[in-house]
Parts: structure tokens; sequence; C-alpha cells
């Protein structure tokens, strides 16, 4: 029996739920959200759509309680982003919303695996293992899982290939200091850099830098249009989740401790990990160059500065 137990019934929360139900995910789905009602709602309109689907899943909203026996949690609770708001911003807001959230899970006796998807994730997923008291590998965030997501739609888009055959990451915070560590993108299995050394007519250095940018701005660029991502996210989420229930030791850029990796101990940052039935089963740390390494501990250093701007 699978059981995920999601938190927070807003627009991130539901594309989940619904990818969720239309990917046959797990046994078991749990809504629970600060406005019972809207849990309730939503449940029973997911449930309509069962008739249609694939799914025998069972649907419903619960309390913390039920966390009990789940065995993932996946918070997608707190504030949205507003149209010109950076995600830093988000920070204060979201940890009284997480201090809320996270006692009563540890209190029903829960002993899954955490996962965050509210924003900034990268704080907010320290945030909740601070809380928790949880082993490190058992907390973790989507971190820059989409933003990996769009890099390679964007290549492929760009090098004419399918995006499943481009191996390329985004590390570091989900925001503004992300980074593409060039030095390992791979176009099945050549370096993106010999492509461009060898067709100098054809792909140019500056339209890679261009697609970097693009990745990097694309969810303020959604917020200004429709005000709110929530489609691409939520089916990361499923990816997450699925290598999780089904032990896959998937290699995907979550949000997790460092660890020591990159001469980083506390901070949580995006990283390509193998995540299996246990969580994080381990990072994978890039051999990186000297300018990659200064982007990384940027972004680090960034998003220990937002840490420390809190109070648990």
């Amino acid at each position: 029996m699978k059981k995920i137990v999601l938190v927070g019934t807003g627009m991130v929360g539901m594309s989940f739920a619904y990818a969720s139900l239309n990917q046959n995910l797990c046994d078991e789905l749990v809504l629970i959200d600060i406005n019972k009602e809207r849990a309730i709602g939503e449940a029973m309109d997911l449930n309509h759509g069962l008739a249609f689907s694939n799914s025998s899943m069972k649907i419903y909203s619960g309390e913390y309680t039920h966390c009990s026996n789940a065995d993932i949690v996946v918070i997608c609770a707190g504030a949205p982003q507003k149209s010109g708001e950076k995600r830093p911003e988000l920070l204060k807001k979201n940890t009284e919303v997480f201090k809320s959230i996270v006692a009563p899970v540890c209190e029903s006796g829960f002993k899954g695996i955490f996962l965050v998807a509210t924003n900034p994730v990268d704080v907010m997923t320290r945030v909740t293992a601070k809380i928790s008291g949880f082993p490190k590998s058992r907390v973790f965030g989507t971190g820059t899982t989409l933003d990996s997501a769009r890099l390679r739609y964007l290549l492929g888009d760009y090098f004419g290939i399918n995006p499943r055959s481009v191996h390329a990451y985004v590390m570091g915070e989900h925001g503004d200091t992300e980074f593409v560590p060039w030095s390992q993108a791979l176009l099945s299995t050549k370096l993106v850099d010999d492509v461009l050394e060898d067709n100098p007519n054809t792909f140019k250095k500056r339209d890679i830098e261009r697609i970097e940018a693009e990745v990097r701005n694309s969810a303020y660029k959604i917020i200004d249009a429709k005000g709110a991502t929530y489609y691409g996210i939520g089916m990361a989420i499923v990816q997450i989740c699925r290598a999780i229930l089904q032990n896959e030791n998937s290699v995907l850029t979550v949000s997790c401790c460092l660890n020591g990796c990159y001469n980083q101990e506390k901070i949580y940052a995006g990283t390509p990990a193998i995540i299996n039935q246990s969580g994080v089963k381990s990072l994978i740390e890039l051999s990186l160059t000297d300018t990659e390494m200064k982007k990384l501990q940027e972004s680090c250093d960034a998003l220990e500065d937002y840490f420390k701007s809190i109070k648990l």
C-alpha cells in the first residue's frame, strides 16, 4: 500500500494530485489544507474522474493524524509567489506556515519522507529538516528538478534532438543564483562545448548563454503571463515521488543537504542525487571547473544568508 499525504491544495498541490491520478502514482492520496472545505471539494472533484482513469486510487481529505503511516508527505502549502516578487521575499511568510505543518506531521508518528515544493524551496527544505529533526536523507525538496527539465527542453529544441538525450543539470538555488555547469552538459555522449566548437557556423555560445538565462527567468515570465506556475512543478513532484515509491535509484536534481560535497556542510541546494525508497541515497559530486565552483559558492552563500534571516 503506497500512501502519500499532500499538504496544501492550491494550484501546485492540485496539479500534482491531478497528475498523480492520471499516472496512477499511489494507492492512497490524502489531501490536507487549512481550508478544510477546499480539501473536501478537491477530493470530491478528483474522485469523480476515477471512472475515466486507469487508477483505483483512494482519494480523500484528511487530518495530520493520517500522516502516521504515509510513505511521503508532500508540502505545497504556503503563500504564492506574486508577480514581481522574488523568492526570498516569501521566506518569512512561509516559515510561519511550515511551523504549523511540520510539527503536527511529526507528532502523528510519521516515519516517511518529507518532499518540499514550497518556495523558496531550498530554504524551506532546510526549515523542514530543522523543525522535524529527521535524517538528512529523508528531507529534500524539488530543487532544480524543473529547471533542469526546462534546460533539457530548450537545448533539445535548439540542437534538434530529443530532450531525453540531453544530459544537463541546473545546480544551486532554485532562483536567481542558479547556474548550469556546462562542463558537464552532454548531448548523448558528446559535451555541449565540443558540439559548439565543431559546429561554429551552426551553433553559437551566445545562444547557449541565452538559454541559461531563459531557464533562470522562466518562472517570472510564466507568473507575469498567467499568475503562477503549477503544471510543470506538479509533474516534477510526481516523478520524484515515483522514484521513491518504486525504488528507482533515479538521478534527479533535488534540493538536499550537500553534507560535505563541494566544501558545503549545512546548505540545502539543487544537486544531482540518487533517489530511492530511502530518500536521498547519495549525492553525485560533479567535477566542476573553478568558475562553476565559484558560482555554486555564491549560490550557497545567498541561501545561507536567507536562512540566517529567519528565526526558528
